[in-house]
């Protein structure tokens, strides 16, 4: 089968690799965003897409607006390739691409459709609290992740599991579903479900705002948010800027999972505290870090970072700044 692959960021690389690996699979060109500078030297740096696609002598195209750009369209014509195969390309597809291969246009989208639609699967099902995703595969139409759904594959998410965590483990799913989907389509075994569009839900681009922490929320709101938009969650302490990267919630959580999990709890039902208002520290568990009341239930920060320092587990956190009890985080 003769394949175009669009795609930009890591979680692309998994699907990418094992279509060039399979001996049913032509991988006839790559295309993928425009380089962008990043790091101090703001160097022209290229995306792990095309990275992969280099290192196995791939054509890579790389337009700036695809559906605008006549020389792309003129590749993609002219590839006649059996389908097109999108994961976080991060462009709109128009209708005449959509058109172009025999099977269609095939996506894996990071969430179990026709829940979380969008630019942000991964990070909004977390910051809702969901305890299951996954990858579903789909035939693209011109909407935002509208398309008839093909196959789908779960996975479940755990109490400490952060976006990145999740990403990775949904982008060899999407590999795997992927091949699945490909050999299904070719081989006329799998129907093309419509999805219901009265379930759906969105996953929007996330703004700056969605980093700042107010305390007045609850404990399992925050360590949602925190995990969901990791590592950009921030608050102040002592008028500084400070990063939150990994919490516990201390109440209303199933804490005997995993050993460590149980020692913060027999650590946290030893200790006792006073009333105290939102953002306010109230307890340090030894060996763990510090608590904070929010407006139901308390949090461990479990790692956090000064603005101009470098990320600190919960107890260095507590001894590197001689945090004290009573102390209070703010608005970031």
């Amino acid at each position: 089968m003769r394949l175009v692959f669009f795609g930009t960021p890591q979680f692309a690389v998994p699907s990418l690799e094992r279509l060039l690996a399979h001996p049913e699979f032509e991988v006839l060109a790559v295309v993928t965003q425009p380089d962008k500078r990043r790091g101090r030297g703001n160097d022209l740096s290229p995306s792990p897409v095309k990275t992969i696609a280099l290192a196995h002598q791939i054509p890579v195209w790389q337009p700036r607006r695809v559906k605008k750009e006549e020389e792309a369209l003129e590749q993609l014509r002219s590839s006649q390739a059996d389908a097109f195969v999108v994961v976080a390309y991060g462009q709109i597809l128009s209708q005449e691409i959509l058109d172009m291969p025999r099977l269609g246009c095939i996506n894996a989208h990071g969430s179990l459709l026709p829940k979380y639609r969008g630019a942000a699967p991964i990070q909004w099902s977390l910051y809702h609290g969901e305890t299951e995703t996954g990858i579903t595969t789909m035939l693209m139409d011109a909407g935002m992740d509208t398309g008839a759904m093909l196959l789908k594959a779960t996975t479940p998410i755990a109490l400490l599991d952060n976006a990145l965590d999740v990403a990775k483990t949904l982008s060899t799913q999407a590999a795997d579903l992927l091949v699945e989907t490909l050999l299904g389509l070719e081989q006329g075994t799998i129907d093309a479900i419509p999805q219901d569009n009265e379930q759906a839900t969105y996953a929007p681009l996330i703004q700056k705002s969605d980093y700042q922490l107010d305390w007045t929320r609850s404990a399992l709101a925050l360590h949602n948010q925190i995990r969901g938009f990791y590592p950009n969650c921030v608050t102040t302490l002592r008028n500084t800027p400070l990063k939150i990267t990994a919490t516990v919630p201390l109440e209303g959580a199933n804490l005997s999972s995993t050993a460590t999990l149980q020692s913060i709890q027999q650590a946290w039902d030893a200790t006792d505290i006073t009333a105290a208002a939102p953002g306010t520290i109230v307890a340090l568990l030894k060996g763990h870090g510090a608590v904070v009341q929010t407006g139901q239930g308390a949090l461990l920060l479990q790692e956090a970072q000064l603005a101009g320092k470098r990320s600190q587990q919960g107890w260095d956190f507590v001894n590197g700044t001689r945090l004290q009890i009573g102390e209070t985080l703010g608005h970031g």
